[in-house]
């Protein structure tokens, strides 16, 4: 375990050095723009909209005193959107689509010898490959989230309007009482934090590969589970450090 946390320091190392040509990084920026963003966009909102409507109608179905206001469907559908959902599940998925896109890729430029090629020629190919990867990472993965807080809030309020549970005025009402700015920051830190675990972690396993096809498909595997472990991990203890 020593071995494995100072050879992902030591690469952490390297990836972070200044890039040799400033034009071929932004060049590379841009294609994990879309690659990693951009592509993810869909499967964000699916799952965002459908799940903002099921926390409503649970909500709402579970309300069985006349004392608790409707206006809590809507409140309680923002901050499971923007207290954990959006930020923690969101970023589960995301494990599973990019981190192992970015294990397997680098995982198969290392068992083609596309690696060793960059070395010879002088480039840092830690830094070439897995420092896009990261910026990208962190710099849209809190846009995804705030599309996935904003759509999953509208599938909560579709839900009410056609199962009828509880009126517009009342959601819209509940989504902007007792609202805190602060929990919005939580979730932005959250969501920088899981996106570099997802990059970096996934590109230290992609990068690692030592064999053939196999092992660049358990080094997949091992990045989405690796990812989705200290995902959880790290949940517990920004939640800790930051809300209570």
């Amino acid at each position: 375990m020593f071995r494995l946390l100072g050879e992902y320091l030591y690469l952490m190392l390297e990836t972070f050095k200044r890039p040799d040509k400033g034009p071929v990084f932004r060049r590379q920026l841009l294609v994990e723009f879309i690659g990693l963003g951009v592509d993810s966009i869909g499967i964000v909102a699916i799952i965002s909209v459908f799940t903002g409507a099921i926390v409503a109608i649970q909500t709402a179905y579970n309300i069985d005193s006349p004392l608790i206001p409707l206006t809590m469907v809507g409140f309680t559908t923002r901050q499971m959107m923007i207290l954990e959902f959006s930020p923690t599940i969101i970023s589960l998925i995301l494990a599973g689509k990019v981190g192992s896109r970015i294990a397997s890729e680098i995982g198969t430029m290392r068992v083609t010898e596309q690696i060793d090629a960059l070395c010879v020629m002088g480039v840092n190919p830690a830094n070439y490959l897995i420092l896009p990867k990261i910026t990208a990472s962190i710099l849209f993965n809190p846009v995804l989230i705030i599309f996935s807080i904003v759509v999953g809030i509208w599938g909560g309020w579709i839900a009410c309007i056609v199962t009828n549970l509880v009126t517009s005025a009342d959601y819209i009402a509940g989504i902007r009482s007792w609202f805190e700015p602060f929990t919005v920051t939580y979730a932005m830190i959250k969501t920088v934090v899981f996106a570099f675990i997802i990059s970096s972690v996934s590109g230290f396993l992609g990068y690692n590969v030592d064999g053939g096809s196999v092992e660049v498909g358990r080094a997949s595997t091992k990045a989405v589970v690796a990812s989705s472990i200290l995902i959880i991990f790290f949940d517990l203890i920004l939640t800790q450090l930051l809300l209570v």
